[in-house]
């Protein structure tokens, strides 16, 4: 069935690569690594820090702005230990068990992230179409829900991955092709009946990212909408700008997901390098870049920000 000289097992340990083809000499990439992860852990803490202590963000919006920020962090704790002992270190044994842990927080934050965004356009549609209801509708304790629904819908979705993955022998060696553990790659080495492993990706991919971008754009066709039937063109601007970060934020996420799909599904016979440089700014850039978009575009964020410098000059 694998094959006459092919004995299949279950490996102790997996062996990460980095980036294909450079699996010596990428030292260099270390720096670059360590400056994106302090990028993104400073400005999610930042942001989690001003919404804490500035009276005028504990509104609904920067409590989802903090959730962003919070899972932000975990994607990014989440790849951290492998890739900088990857590229610091040289470093490239990862435990079998360790590796299908990893895989299912990087998975389940990467699936969070699309829930909170869509709670995030459900906000801007409720403060825009529905102003004078706003306080009413978004309450503290339905906020609370909301972040706890999106955390046991992921978690729930993403707990069979682990148990699919392990019942499978290995027959195809221990190398994967990036330098942290993703459920696609881990099927690449895998052999006997994948079918469940496909299927069941496949679906929670459609329940989690295909409903949640297909709500998240039938917010914005609303607040188009509404903005729209606005008279004035000033307060039309205004309103558009609101929902400006949030924009900058899905198109962050959702484009690098877009063209990973798109690349596995019509080049397939691409280098592994463009697989890995596609993955790697799916899982590095969000995190990132959504502290300084909020940062520069959200006009409280940055007041706050301000005030924070000068109080400490002072």
């Amino acid at each position: 069935m694998w094959g006459f000289n092919v004995t299949p097992f279950q490996p102790a340990t997996l062996q990460l690569t980095g980036i294909p083809g450079m699996q010596t000499g990428q030292a260099w990439l270390a720096p670059i690594f360590f400056i994106l992860y302090l990028i993104s852990i400073i400005g999610n803490l930042s942001i989690l820090s001003l919404v804490v202590q500035e009276p005028s963000l504990h509104q609904p919006m920067y409590y989802f702005l903090s959730m962003l920020s919070l899972n932000d962090l975990g994607v990014s704790l989440s790849t951290l230990p492998t890739v900088l002992a990857t590229f610091c270190f040289n470093y490239r044994q990862v435990g079998f068990d360790a590796c299908l842990v990893q895989m299912f927080f990087i998975h389940t934050f990467s699936f969070m992230e699309s829930g909170i965004l869509l709670a995030m356009s459900f906000d801007h549609f409720v403060a825009i179409c529905d102003t004078l209801h706003y306080a009413t509708v978004l309450t503290n304790s339905r906020i609370l829900a909301t972040g706890l629904g999106i955390l046991a819908k992921s978690f729930i979705t993403l707990f069979p991955f682990p148990f699919l993955v392990k019942r499978l022998p290995f027959c195809k060696g221990n190398v994967l092709h990036h330098s942290y553990c993703l459920h696609p790659d881990l099927m690449k080495v895998t052999c006997g009946d994948i079918h469940v492993n496909n299927i069941y990706g496949l679906f929670v991919v459609i329940f989690t990212y295909g409903i949640d971008s297909t709500f998240i754009l039938l917010s914005y066709a609303l607040i188009l909408r509404a903005v729209l039937a606005i008279a004035s063109q000033e307060q039309r601007l205004k309103a558009l700008n609101t929902c400006m970060s949030h924009i900058c934020a899905v198109l962050a996420f959702y484009v690098p997901i877009i063209a990973v799909s798109m690349i596995h599904r019509f080049w397939k016979s691409a280098p592994p390098i463009v697989h890995v440089m596609m993955s790697t700014v799916y899982l590095f850039v969000p995190p990132m870049l959504n502290p300084i978009i909020y940062s520069v575009k959200t006009k409280k964020i940055h007041r706050a920000i301000l005030k924070v410098f000068q109080k400490s000059r002072n």
